[in-house]
C-alpha cells in the first residue's frame, strides 16, 4: 500500500445543504432550507444532481428534500463521522494545520510535525477564522453498491456536535450494531442571537419515519444474524477502514481542500493565505515570546 494515501471509503456523490451561487462576478456559496444530493460532477451551473435526488424529491409532498433514509457502513461512529479542526492553504488547498483540540499535526519546512492543538479560539495560526471544524460523515444511500458512501461535509458545530451523539448514542443503545439501525438524515433549523434570529439550518440523525428505537435495535439484531450466516465480517471491515484512515498524515487531499474553501469560506477565502512560511514566521513568534516569558 502507498505510505501517506488516505483510504477512505469510496465517494458515489454529495448531500449538501447549500448551493454555489454567482454574485457580481465571483461564486459564493449560499445556504438553502433543504437537502441537495449531487453526483460528483460539475459544469458551468454546478454540480449536476444525482438521479436519487429526483427520487427522493418525488416522495416529498412540497418537493422540499428534509429527510434522506440512510445507513451506516461502520460500527464506528468516528469511521462514519470525521471531525476535526482544520486550516487549508486556500491557494492549494493542501491542509497546513489538522488537529483535534489536543494535539496537531502541522505542516513545515521540515515536513509534518506534532504540536499541542489549543483550538481555533486561542491558536495564534486560526485568527480571522482560518481555522474550523471541519466534519464529514459518509452515509450509504444506494443499496445496490452497499460499501459506497455519499458524503455529507460541513464546517457548522451544529450539524458535528449533533451527529457525534446521535452516532454514540445509537452505537451504546444497541450494543454496537449502528450499521444495521434503520436511520436517515433530518434537517433541522434554529434561531440563534449570532444569527439575528433568521434560520440556521443543521443535520440531525434519527430512526426511520414510524419506527421506535426498541423496534430498530430488534431490526438490528435480526440484521446482524441474517449477514453473520451470510458470511459478512463487520469487525474486519471496521478495522480494515480504520487502517485507511490512518496511512497518511493528512486525510483531506487538496482537491477537497479547494473545494472546501470555495465552499465554506467564500469572500474569507481571500482574507489571508495560509502557507508553510507563513507557519513558520508564526511559530518563530510564538518561540520567541516564551524564551522572553522565561
Amino acid at each position: 500500500m502507498i505510505k501517506g494515501l488516505a483510504i477512505t471509503p469510496p465517494i458515489l456523490g454529495r448531500i449538501s445543504i447549500g448551493r454555489m451561487v454567482e454574485k457580481n462576478g465571483k461564486r459564493l456559496p449560499e445556504k438553502d432550507d433543504q437537502f441537495t444530493i449531487t453526483s460528483q460532477i460539475q459544469n458551468k451551473d454546478g454540480w449536476v444532481k444525482h438521479p436519487l435526488d429526483e427520487q427522493l424529491r418525488a416522495k416529498t409532498p412540497n418537493q422540499k428534500l428534509r429527510t434522506i433514509p440512510v445507513r451506516m457502513i461502520f460500527n464506528d461512529p468516528e469511521l462514519n463521522l470525521r471531525a476535526e479542526y482544520s486550516l487549508f492553504d486556500r491557494q492549494t488547498g493542501r491542509p497546513v494545520c489538522v488537529g483535534n483540540g489536543e494535539t496537531c499535526q502541522r505542516l513545515t519546512n521540515q515536513g509534518v510535525e506534532q504540536h499541542p492543538c489549543p483550538s481555533p479560539d486561542l491558536c495564534p495560526l486560526a485568527q480571522e477564522g482560518n481555522c474550523k471544524p471541519y466534519g464529514r460523515l459518509h452515509v450509504n444511500l444506494d443499496e445496490s453498491d452497499e460499501l459506497g458512501t455519499f458524503i455529507f461535509r460541513t464546517t457548522g458545530f451544529n450539524s458535528i456536535r449533533t451527529l457525534a451523539a446521535r452516532l454514540a448514542y445509537y452505537h451504546a443503545a444497541s450494543g454496537g450494531l449502528l450499521s444495521c439501525i434503520p436511520l436517515q438524515l433530518t434537517l433541522r433549523g434554529k434561531s440563534t442571537t449570532q444569527s439575528y434570529r433568521a434560520p440556521v439550518y443543521y443535520v440531525d440523525l434519527t430512526l426511520r419515519e414510524g419506527v421506535q428505537l426498541h423496534e430498530a435495535i430488534q431490526t438490528a439484531q435480526e440484521i446482524k444474524q441474517q449477514i453473520q450466516q451470510s458470511g459478512f465480517q463487520q469487525v474486519a471491515l471496521d478495522q480494515i477502514a480504520r487502517q485507511g484512515f490512518a496511512n497518511a498524515r493528512f486525510e483531506v487531499s487538496c482537491e477537497e481542500g479547494l473545494e472546501v474553501g470555495e465552499e465554506f469560506y467564500g469572500e474569507e477565502k481571500h482574507k489571508q493565505v495560509h502557507d508553510v512560511s507563513q507557519v513558520q514566521e508564526i511559530q518563530k513568534g510564538l518561540q520567541q515570546s516564551v524564551k522572553a516569558v522565561h
